[in-house]
C-alpha cells in the first residue's frame, strides 16, 4: 500500500476539524496516554470498630479527601491494637494511600523500639495495611488480587475448622456436626485434640501427655476420620501446647490416618524442636499462625521445620507481607495454607492473596457456630459456595460491611468508626 503524504492525511482529517478542535484533541490524547488514570487521594482519617465473635477483631476504615474509603480487619487474642492504630494517624493523614508498601515500611520502622517485630504492633499495622489495599483497589478500579500480580485461580478452597465439637466418639451431636460440614460442601475439615480438661491429665500446668491422653486423642481422630468420606481431607490441631516428647509421639501415632497436616505439636517459637518432630514422622507438620512477618518465617524455611506454613494474614503484617511469605515458601516447595478466624471482610481480603499465589493449599474458616451472623456480615451475603470462595471482579477487597449486622458483635463500650477524641 502506498504511504499517505502529509497533505493527504491533513485532507482526510479536515471533516473532523470541527469535532476535534485543538484543545479537545489535546485533552483526548493526554487522557489516552496518561500512565495513571486514577484520582489523586490523600488520607484524612483512620477509624476503628471492635467486635468479638470467634475471638476479638478490630475493623479499620481509612478515609480520603475524595470520599473513597478502605476497610481492613485484624485479629488478636488480646485487646490493644486500637490505641496503636490511633497512634498511626499522625504518620498517615495527608499521605497518598496508594503507596501501600512505603506507608507500611514507614510505620514499621517508626515502631522499631515499640515492639514492631511482632505482637500487637504488627497486628495493628496489619489492619491498616489491608484497608490501604482495599482503598488502592477502589481507587484504580481493580480487585486487590490484580494489584498483587493477578489471579492464578478463580476460586479459593476453604476448610471448616469445627474445633472440639465433633470429636466425641459415638456422640449424636458430633455426628450431626460432621454431617452439617459435609452438606455445606467442604472438601477439608480440622479438629482440635488438645484438651486441658482431659480427666487423664495428672498436672494442670505441665502438658506432657500420658498414654491415656494420647489414646483419647487417637480415638477422637479415628471417630472423625471414619465419619468423613475419603475425599474430605482432615487436619488436626494441637495448638502448640505440648512438649517435644508428646509432639513426637503423637505425630508418629497419627501416621496411619494420613492427615492433611498435624498443626503445631509444639510451640512455634522453638524452630529446632519443630524441625525434630517433622524429621521423625511422615505426618505433614504445619505451623505459623503466631509467627510475624517474613522475617519470622525465615528460620522455618531454612531449617526445613514445616511441611506446610499457615501465617495469619490478619495479624502477621498484611496482604503483601502474606504474598512475600508465600513466595518464600514457594522457593522451598512448601504449601501455603493461611490461618483465618475473622469475618467475611478479613477472610475475603486473605482470599485475594490465596488467589494470587501458586502454592496455595487451603484457607481456614472458623464461624460454623455463627452462620447467620456470617451470612449477613457483608452486603454481598454468603461468600463461601460449596467449600470455595469465588473471587469477585469488584474493585478492592470486593465486599462491604453491613454495619447493622456487624454491630450485633460490637464490643461493649467501644466506638463504631467514630472520629478519635481530640482528632
Amino acid at each position: 500500500m502506498k504511504p499517505r503524504s502529509r497533505r493527504e492525511f491533513i485532507g482526510a482529517a479536515a471533516p473532523f476539524a470541527g469535532v476535534f478542535a485543538l484543545p479537545a484533541l489535546s485533552t483526548a490524547v493526554e487522557a489516552a496516554t496518561t500512565p495513571y488514570q486514577r484520582p489523586k487521594l490523600k488520607i484524612t482519617d483512620v477509624r476503628t470498630a471492635e467486635v468479638r465473635v470467634h475471638g476479638y477483631q478490630v475493623h479499620v476504615r481509612i478515609y480520603t479527601d475524595q470520599g473513597v474509603i478502605g476497610q481492613g480487619e485484624c485479629t488478636d487474642a488480646a485487646q490493644g491494637a486500637v490505641p496503636i492504630i490511633r497512634s498511626f494517624r499522625r504518620a498517615l493523614i495527608g499521605q497518598d494511600p496508594l503507596n501501600v508498601e512505603a506507608l507500611w515500611e514507614r510505620l514499621r520502622t517508626f515502631g522499631i523500639f515499640a515492639g514492631a517485630q511482632g505482637g500487637q504492633y504488627t497486628t495493628a499495622l496489619t489492619g491498616v495495611e489491608i484497608a490501604l489495599w482495599d482503598l488502592a483497589g477502589k481507587a484504580t478500579g481493580l480487585p486487590v488480587y490484580q494489584l498483587l500480580g493477578g489471579r492464578v485461580r478463580d476460586k479459593v478452597r476453604v476448610y471448616c475448622d469445627s474445633g472440639a465439637r465433633e470429636m466425641e466418639p459415638g456422640d449424636e451431636k458430633s455426628k450431626a456436626r460432621i454431617n452439617e460440614i459435609k452438606d455445606l460442601g467442604f472438601t477439608a475439615a480440622k479438629i482440635d485434640i488438645d484438651d486441658a480438661m482431659d480427666p487423664a491429665r495428672f498436672d494442670r500446668v505441665n502438658w506432657t501427655a500420658n498414654n491415656a491422653e494420647i489414646d483419647h486423642m487417637l480415638a477422637k481422630i479415628a471417630f472423625t476420620r471414619d465419619l468423613y468420606p475419603k475425599n474430605i481431607d482432615l487436619a488436626v490441631d494441637m495448638h502448640g501446647r505440648y512438649d517435644a516428647t508428646t509432639g513426637k509421639r503423637v505425630a508418629k501415632e497419627v501416621e496411619k490416618f494420613k492427615l492433611l497436616w498435624l498443626e503445631e505439636p509444639v510451640p512455634a517459637e522453638n524452630i529446632d524442636a519443630m524441625r525434630d518432630i517433622r524429621q521423625s514422622t511422615s505426618t505433614p507438620i504445619c505451623c505459623g499462625e503466631n509467627i510475624y512477618m517474613r522475617h519470622g518465617f525465615r528460620e522455618v524455611f531454612e531449617k526445613r521445620a514445616a511441611d506446610i506454613v499457615m501465617p495469619d494474614l490478619n495479624k502477621c503484617g498484611g496482604l503483601l507481607e502474606g504474598r512475600k511469605i508465600a513466595d518464600m515458601a514457594h522457593a522451598y516447595y512448601v504449601p501455603f495454607a493461611p490461618h483465618c478466624v475473622v469475618s467475611p471482610v478479613g477472610t475475603m481480603a486473605v482470599a485475594h492473596v490465596c488467589a494470587a499465589v501458586p502454592n496455595f493449599l487451603v484457607l481456614e474458616w472458623h464461624w460454623i457456630d455463627s452462620p447467620e451472623l456470617w451470612r449477613n456480615w457483608v452486603k454481598e451475603g454468603e461468600i463461601i459456595q460449596k467449600g470455595f470462595i469465588p473471587m469477585p471482579e469488584r474493585a478492592g477487597i470486593g465486599v462491604e460491611m453491613n454495619d447493622d449486622a456487624a454491630k450485633k458483635a460490637q464490643v461493649k463500650g467501644t466506638p463504631w468508626f467514630e472520629p478519635a477524641q481530640g482528632a
